[in-house]
């Protein structure tokens, strides 16, 4: 038997350089969505915790989701999500805050792990999500059963039974990092374009988040990624100057922030979140102005 329990020290906080949430909104087709990829503070969660691959990647699913969730969350909240099977591995459990600490842990019979499906590898069973108001301490439970063959299934089931919703789930995870796509289905989606749900998913399943992960990687170096984006000022940046930026036009007071931001870019001022709702406003302000001090970069 081999179990590993989290403790307060291994609370992690997710920093810019490595670790991100993005959230993002298709206005004219009524999807929203949210993509996260964890690397330093994932890592920092599994050490010396020596779990088998198929454990590491059940674990990785569990979390990366519960970091779409918390990430989603306002105010002092918390999400607790909780995978209980009758399989050789008994528990999986996420933990996220609205200031994306995360913490997990995984139970599992050591000896039975082996090539097994992941279902075989849960068996029956339930899912649980808890959501604590840490203010009040006030929380709310919800409990199905473990429906689909996979976690991305069981996890689109609960989505479409909780927040009656339609949903695309994307989850990836190895020992180095852990990355996820979800992306849901407004109400009145239908009404503005019959067939943008479609168009949307279509392309989602192209993506590959082994590739995002690669990505991520080449951009720690937050300048370094900014560096890039002024010079070769493409309509959209890489997704970490965007989460960059978004956070900047949200808290302009942040001192660390803004002098980063006017230091690289040579603003006045950080425009604040009335004026600029999201990074992709903010930087199309910042490529129209070096549109016309360099319009020898123009394609």
């Amino acid at each position: 038997m081999a179990t590993a329990a989290a403790t307060a020290d291994e609370i992690y906080t997710l920093t810019m350089q490595t670790d991100y949430v993005q959230r993002f909104l298709f206005e004219n087709l009524d999807i929203r969505g949210r993509l996260v990829c964890l690397t330093g503070a994932w890592q920092h969660m599994l050490d010396g915790r020596d779990y088998p691959g198929d454990v590491v990647a059940l674990l990785g699913h569990t979390t990366a989701l519960n970091v779409l969730w918390g990430g989603n969350q306002k105010g002092a909240g918390r999400v607790t999500l909780q995978v209980q099977g009758t399989g050789p591995v008994k528990l999986l459990v996420a933990d996220c805050t609205a200031e994306l600490r995360i913490r997990g842990m995984a139970h599992y019979e050591r000896d039975e792990i082996g090539q097994e499906s992941e279902r075989e590898l849960l068996g029956d069973g339930r899912l649980s999500v808890t959501l604590e108001d840490v203010k009040s301490g006030k929380f709310y439970q919800s409990l199905v059963p473990l429906e689909g063959e996979t976690l991305e299934q069981i996890f689109e089931h609960y989505l479409a039974q909780s927040e009656q919703l339609v949903a695309f789930l994307r989850l990836y995870a190895d020992g180095d990092a852990i990355c996820g796509l979800l992306l849901e289905k407004l109400p009145n989606a239908d009404l503005r374009d019959p067939d943008g749900w479609n168009r949307v998913t279509h392309f989602a399943n192209t993506l590959t988040l082994e590739e995002l992960r690669g990505e991520v990687r080449r951009c720690w170096d937050l300048e370094q990624a900014l560096a890039h984006a002024l010079r070769d000022a493409p309509e959209m940046p890489p997704s970490l100057v965007l989460l960059f930026l978004d956070r900047a036009s949200k808290w302009p007071e942040d001192s660390t922030l803004g002098k980063l931001l006017q230091r690289k870019l040579g603003l006045d001022a950080i425009p604040p979140k009335s004026e600029c709702e999201t990074g992709a406003g903010v930087w199309y302000r910042i490529r129209q102005g070096l549109l016309r001090e360099r319009p020898e970069i123009l394609p």
